[in-house]
C-alpha cells in the first residue's frame, strides 16, 4: 500500500511534488512481518478440547520471547511495531522537509527536537524551571489554590482530571467533568493493599531519587519523599478503585451547580476555577467522586504548605521526566518500566519520541499515516463485514430466550442506531494555532499539551462533534463509545491476524469479525447497556429482564474468577466483566455472520482444517501474548481485559459451535455443560 495518496490530504506547500506523486513514501522492505495464523502453529500434542490456548499458541509463545524494551509480546505488539516503523519513516521525512507547514511542521518539529538528545541534555531542567519557581513561591493555602488554577489553565493539572464530555442525560451537548486524580501509582490499591507494600516502598525511593536529581539533598529528598507518599496515600483513600470506576459508569456523573460545588469544597472555589480556565460559568457540571474533592478541599488547609510544595515539585518533574535529560529519563524507566512492569531495556529514543508524537499530536501524524498505509479496498471490505455482523447481531437479539419483547424492542432500537467508523476520520482535526519550533523538546510537548487542553475545554457548553475520533488511525486497537453509540476501527488494526482482504472468510471472521462483534456488544455489556440509542444514560430495561441479565453476568464473573493467571493470582471477573461479555457475544455473532456469508459454499478445508476450526483458531491467534510477571501483576489489578490466554479460551468454551468444530465431548475442560452462558 506504499505510495497510496488521498486527494483530501494533498499539500499545497511550495516545492511540493506534483499532485499525482505521493508526498510521503514508505520502504516496505523495512517493515516487520505480520503475524498470520498458520497451521504449523498448531501443537498436536495438546488437546484442543482441554487447552485451546496452548493448542493454537503454545508453540508460538515458547518461540517468541518478549523483546527487552517491552513488557508483553503478541499479535497487537507485532502490529504496533509495524505501525511504528511506518510512522518513523514519515516523521523523518517530515523533519527533513524545508519550509514545512501544517501537520508536517508539527510532526517534524517534535521529531527533530525529541531526537536531539544532546540538546535535551544540555538544557536540563531549564525548560521546566518557571513552573518549579512558581511552586517554590507557594506560601499559603490561598496561594496553593491559585497555583492549582493557574497550572491547570496550561494543561498541567496533577491533582484532578478536568475535561469536556457529553452530558450523560443529553449526549448532544458537552459539559465539564471534574474527576479524581493525583496518584503516581496505577491504582488506589497500590497505596492501601498490604500485598503491594513492596511497590509502594519502591515508589517512595523513586520519589526521593527524582527530587535528588532536581537538586534536593539526599537526606532532604528522603524526608520529602515520605511526605509525598503520605499525601498521595490520603488521596488514594478518598479515591475509587479501578474496579469501582470500570463497573459503575454513574460514578462519573454527579451534576452540581457551581454554588453547590463551592459549598462542598470551601477551600477550593469552582467558580474561580472555571473563570481561570477561560470557561463560561455553567449552570451545572459533573463533580464526580465528590468525596475525593471534599477531601482535597480539607487537605488544602490541613496539609502543610511545604508538603504540598514537595508533592507538586515531584509530580511536575516526574510527568516531564521522559522529555528531560538522560538522568531523569533513566530514573523514569527504572521505576515505571523495569521495577513496576518488568521491562528489561529502555526503549530506543526513536520509539519514545514517536510515542510522544502519538500522545500529543496523534491525529496530525495520522493524516500522513493513512496516505501510505490504508487502502480504499480495505475500507470497502470492512464496511461489508460490519454490515454482515450487524445483521447477525439483530437476529441474535430477536431470538434471545431470556429477554422479553418490550426490552427486545429497545435493544433493537439501539442496534439500528449504531454508527461505524473505519480507518480514519472523515474530517481531520484542525491544528492551526499550535506553535512548535526546533528550540526545545519539552517546550514543544508543553505547547502541545496546553493546545490540547484548550481545545478540549473549549467544547464545554458546545454541541458534541460526532465526527471526532478518540484514537488516531495508526493505533492498533478499536473501541465503542457509549455516548455516541459508535464502533470505531482505526486503520492500523486492519492487518493480519485481524484482517486480510485476501484471506478466506474463516480467518477474517475469526479475527476482525469477532472484534467488530466485540465492539457492538459493548453497547450491551453491563455498562453500555445503561445507555440508550442516542447515547443518553437511561434505563430501557424491564425489571424482570434487568434481573435476568444481572444473573447471567454474575455467572460470567464467577467463570473468570476461577482462572489462575499465576500462582495465587486470579483474574478479577468483576473488573473484566464488560470485556468478557463483549468477547462472548462478539465471537458468537461473528460465527453466525460467517455461516450466513458462506452459506452454500463448499468448505475449503485449508491444510486439513475445517472452516469452523480455522475460525476459532484465528480467534485464539489474535490473543497470543506473553507478559512479564510484573506486567501481568499490574494488569490483573488495573486492566479491564482478562489476560490474553483466557480470552482465547473463555468465549469459545461457552459456544456449542466450538465443541462441534473440534469434536469435543461433554466433560472436556473446553466444554461448558451446566455452567454454559449465553447472554447476547
Amino acid at each position: 500500500m506504499a505510495g497510496c495518496n488521498r486527494d483530501d490530504a494533498a499539500s499545497t506547500d511550495a516545492g511540493a511534488p506534483a499532485a499525482d506523486e505521493p508526498r510521503f513514501t514508505i520502504d516496505e522492505s523495512a517493515l516487520p512481518p505480520v503475524n498470520r495464523f498458520a497451521q504449523s502453529d498448531i501443537d498436536a500434542s495438546v488437546d484442543a478440547c482441554s487447552d485451546f490456548g496452548n493448542y493454537v499458541n503454545g508453540k508460538w509463545l515458547a518461540a517468541n520471547d518478549i523483546p527487552g524494551d517491552r513488557t508483553s509480546w503478541g499479535a497487537f505488539e507485532m502490529l504496533d511495531e509495524r505501525s511504528n516503523t511506518i510512522q518513523r519513516q514519515l516523521a523523518e521525512q517530515a523533519a527533513a522537509m524545508e519550509d514545512a507547514s501544517g501537520v508536517e511542521k508539527i510532526v517534524g518539529d517534535l521529531w527533530a527536537t525529541g531526537m536531539d538528545e544532546a540538546a535535551v541534555n544540555e538544557q536540563g531542567l531549564a525548560p521546566l524551571q518557571p513552573r518549579l519557581d512558581a511552586i517554590a513561591a507557594i506560601d499559603s493555602p490561598e496561594a496553593l489554590a491559585e497555583y492549582l488554577r493557574t497550572s491547570a489553565s496550561t494543561g498541567t493539572n496533577v491533582l484532578f482530571g478536568f475535561y469536556a464530555g457529553p452530558d450523560f442525560k443529553d449526549s448532544e451537548s458537552n459539559i465539564a467533568y471534574a474527576m479524581q486524580g493525583g496518584l503516581g501509582l496505577p491504582d488506589k490499591t497500590y497505596y492501601t493493599d498490604p500485598d503491594k507494600a513492596d511497590d509502594l516502598a519502591a515508589y517512595q525511593a523513586h520519589v526521593a531519587k527524582v527530587l535528588e536529581l532536581s537538586g534536593v539533598s539526599a537526606d532532604e529528598a528522603a524526608t520529602r519523599a515520605e511526605n509525598v507518599v503520605a499525601l498521595e496515600t490520603r488521596l488514594a483513600e478518598a479515591s475509587k478503585s479501578r474496579v469501582e470506576l470500570s463497573r459503575d459508569a454513574e460514578l462519573r456523573y454527579n451534576p452540581v451547580s457551581l454554588e453547590e460545588a463551592d459549598e462542598l469544597t470551601p477551600n477550593f472555589s469552582w467558580t474561580r476555577f472555571f473563570d481561570s480556565q477561560g470557561v463560561d460559568a455553567p449552570e451545572m457540571f459533573s463533580l464526580a467522586i465528590p468525596a475525593f474533592h471534599r477531601e482535597v478541599s480539607e487537605m488544602l488547609t490541613g496539609v502543610p504548605v511545604e508538603q504540598w510544595r514537595s508533592y507538586l515539585r515531584f509530580r511536575t518533574i516526574d510527568r516531564a521526566a521522559p522529555f528531560l535529560s538522560e538522568a531523569f529519563v533513566q530514573e523514569n524507566y527504572d521505576f515505571y518500566g523495569k521495577t513496576l512492569r518488568g521491562q528489561q531495556e529502555i526503549q530506543p529514543r526513536w520509539k519514545r519520541t514517536l510515542s510522544t508524537i502519538g500522545g500529543q499530536t496523534g491525529e496530525a501524524l495520522g493524516q500522513m499515516y493513512v496516505d501510505v498505509a490504508f487502502s480504499p479496498e480495505s475500507k470497502a471490505r470492512m464496511e461489508e463485514l460490519v454490515e454482515n455482523l450487524s445483521v447477525a447481531l439483530k437476529e441474535r437479539i430477536q431470538n434471545l430466550e431470556w429477554m422479553g419483547e418490550e426490552t427486545k424492542e429497545k435493544a433493537l432500537e439501539k442496534w439500528a442506531s449504531f454508527t461505524p467508523k473505519i480507518g480514519y476520520p472523515d474530517k481531520w482535526r484542525d491544528w492551526s494555532g499550535l506553535e512548535t519550533d526546533r528550540d526545545s523538546y519539552l517546550g514543544n510537548v508543553l505547547a502541545a499539551n496546553e493546545f490540547n487542553y484548550r481545545w478540549n475545554v473549549g467544547k464545554i457548553g458546545q454541541p458534541v462533534d460526532k465526527t471526532e475520533w478518540g484514537m488516531s488511525p495508526q493505533t492498533v486497537n478499536a473501541y465503542y463509545r457509549s455516548s455516541a453509540n459508535e464502533i470505531v476501527f482505526p486503520a492500523a488494526i486492519l492487518q493480519p491476524p485481524f484482517f486480510d482482504p485476501d484471506a478466506d472468510a474463516a480467518l477474517n471472521y475469526g479475527g476482525i469479525g469477532a472484534v467488530i462483534g466485540h465492539e457492538m456488544i459493548h453497547g450491551y455489556d453491563d455498562q453500555g447497556s445503561r445507555f440508550g440509542p442516542t447515547g443518553n444514560f437511561e434505563n430501557w430495561w424491564t425489571e424482570a429482564d434487568a434481573t435476568g441479565f444481572k444473573s447471567l453476568t454474575d455467572q460470567l464473573v464467577n467463570q473468570f474468577n476461577e482462572y489462575e493467571a499465576a500462582p495465587d493470582q486470579f483474574v478479577n471477573g468483576k473488573l473484566t466483566l464488560g470485556e468478557n461479555i463483549a468477547d462472548l457475544g462478539g465471537l458468537a455473532v461473528s460465527f453466525d455472520a460467517m455461516k450466513a456469508a458462506t452459506e452454500g459454499e463448499p468448505d475449503p478445508m485449508v491444510d486439513g482444517m475445517t472452516r469452523d476450526q480455522r475460525f476459532f483458531a484465528n480467534w485464539a491467534t489474535v490473543w497470543r501474548r506473553n507478559f512479564t510477571p510484573e506486567e501481568l501483576t499490574v494488569r490483573l489489578a488495573t486492566d479491564s481485559h482478562a489476560p490474553a490466554n483466557f480470552r482465547a479460551m473463555g468465549a469459545p468454551s461457552n459456544l456449542p459451535a466450538f465443541a462441534a468444530a473440534y469434536s469435543c465431548e461433554p466433560g472436556d475442560p473446553m466444554v461448558r455443560d451446566d455452567d454454559r452462558i449465553v447472554i447476547w
